[in-house]
């Protein structure tokens, strides 16, 4: 138990390094020509990041058998939506100043605003559901399918990403491998599960 405590404490400190480093450079006015921009994608990437590292936290369990890895998958998924929502402030806040019309207008005329506007608003669900409180509320099979939305999430993310990026695009595919992968495992997983012969009952067993 204690070191379950000190990996979730790692873990803690350590996701809120890139936002600390983030804050410095910003204070030492190294961000580029652009700050506005530096800041959208470093969070956005930052939300990335997290989305897959929760989705990785499964399959690692499975392949390596430790069972406690599970045990962080929901604080990984917090600072996805954590960064997340600073992504998303980024833009309401310091693009458009809380300009409702503007980003209407965005939303409908330029696709990887709508598609990024669904990555965000599909974790908020995951994010309010995210205790225990809620999960006894929920109960443990209708929890397990809300927070499928994780999937849709970190798919939606990939596209606004690969939308956003007019000419270098191997990092918005480089994502969309590891999300296709971790997705494509999940999709494998069910079908195998689904495909093994279940044993016969005593009264469907025939008689010797």
């Amino acid at each position: 138990m204690k070191d379950i405590k000190f990996y979730k404490l790692a873990i803690f400190v350590n996701a809120l390094v890139p936002l600390a480093l983030l804050a410095w450079d910003w204070r030492r006015g190294q961000v580029g020509a652009n700050p506005l921009d530096f800041v959208t994608r470093t969070t956005g990437t930052l939300t990335l990041v997290f989305l897959v590292l929760t989705l990785a936290v499964t399959p690692l369990r499975k392949w390596t058998g430790v069972q406690w890895l599970i045990r962080f998958r929901r604080m990984l998924g917090l600072y996805a939506f954590f960064y997340g929502s600073l992504h998303f402030l980024t833009y309401v806040w310091f693009d458009k100043w809380f300009d409702l019309r503007a980003i209407t207008q965005d939303v409908v005329r330029r696709w990887f605003i709508l598609v990024g506007m669904l990555a965000f608003f599909s974790m908020l669900p995951l994010a309010v559901t995210s205790t225990d409180k809620m999960i006894k509320r929920l109960g443990g099979k209708r929890w397990q399918k809300l927070h499928r939305l994780t999937y849709l999430s970190a798919a939606a993310g990939v596209t606004h990403y690969y939308l956003l990026v007019k000419s270098d695009t191997r990092k918005p595919l480089a994502f969309a491998a590891v999300v296709a992968l971790l997705l494509g495992y999940r999709l494998f997983a069910s079908y195998t599960k689904r495909s093994k012969p279940r044993p016969l009952s005593l009264t469907q067993q025939s008689p010797r």
